[in-house]
């Protein structure tokens, strides 16, 4: 199955209209509260997803949403628009450009569309199902690397683990060559395009993974969950993006013990 163009085009365009209510604040200063789970949230994260909204309920009347600022609205449509409007707020915070825009598209529960979006850097990672994942309109494609000792993996920050998550992500990477701290969704576009070979976290809602999905798959990775199981709604937030597909089943062993 290959993605309507007009779903593509419109994905584009979703992701242009949030990166014109961004970049007018990056380092500048703008109001900053503190959710229920200790997270930050700015106006510019609530700005962003009314202005993807406005757009989807435009465009595509009768599909649900799923937003980290304003909830679910029809989540049990057949086919569901998920949002993380600044995915890496406290980087945008700290006036790093490395925090971007998720968009993902799920049909029956599953990831087909997704956008990485970069509105500082302008990089925009674009997956669909049955499309070769593009940078800038460029074909991505991950590399090979089949063994853990030659694997350079990456993590937000240890603080995503949760009880025994954090011991097993140490196992693994002590297993890696090279493990790189921070960089939220650029690490899996950075995956997608070559540089890395594992990402792996913990902890992530749907709207911080659906999007990556479709862009580490279509350029020639996978994904999962810890028990190497695909990633869709009903995943616990536990995630393995492998440039290699090969590496997916050593990183789960290694998880596992």
């Amino acid at each position: 199955m290959r993605m309507a163009p007009d779903d593509i085009a419109l994905a584009h365009a979703l992701a242009d209209a949030a990166g014109d209510v961004i970049r007018p604040f990056f380092r500048r200063r703008f109001t900053i509260e503190t959710k229920a789970d200790a997270s930050p949230v700015t106006e510019v994260d609530r700005a962003v997803e009314a202005a993807i909204r406005q757009l989807l309920a435009a465009h595509r009347p009768d599909d649900g949403v799923i937003g980290e600022e304003y909830g679910e609205d029809r989540p049990k449509a057949e086919r569901v628009w998920v949002i993380d409007p600044i995915d890496g707020t406290r980087a945008f915070l700290a006036g790093r450009p490395l925090f971007g825009t998720l968009i993902a598209l799920l049909e029956a529960g599953e990831p087909v569309l997704g956008v990485i979006d970069q509105p500082i850097a302008r990089d925009r990672w674009l997956g669909a199902k049955g499309e070769r994942t593009t940078l800038n309109g460029a074909p991505a494609e991950t590399r090979a690397c089949a063994a853990l000792a030659k694997v350079h993996i990456a993590t937000t920050g240890p603080s995503y683990f949760k009880g025994d998550s954090w011991a097993a992500f140490e196992r693994l990477r002590g297993e890696c060559r090279d493990v790189l701290w921070g960089g939220d969704c650029h690490n899996y576009g950075l995956l997608a395009s070559g540089h890395l070979d594992l990402v792996v976290e913990a902890g992530l809602k749907l709207y911080d993974f659906a999007a990556l999905v479709p862009v580490v798959e279509g350029a020639g990775g996978r994904m999962t969950d810890w028990n190497g199981k695909p990633l869709g709604a009903e995943s616990d937030g536990r995630v393995i993006a492998a440039g290699d597909p090969g590496l997916i089943e050593a990183a789960v062993e290694v998880l596992a013990c």
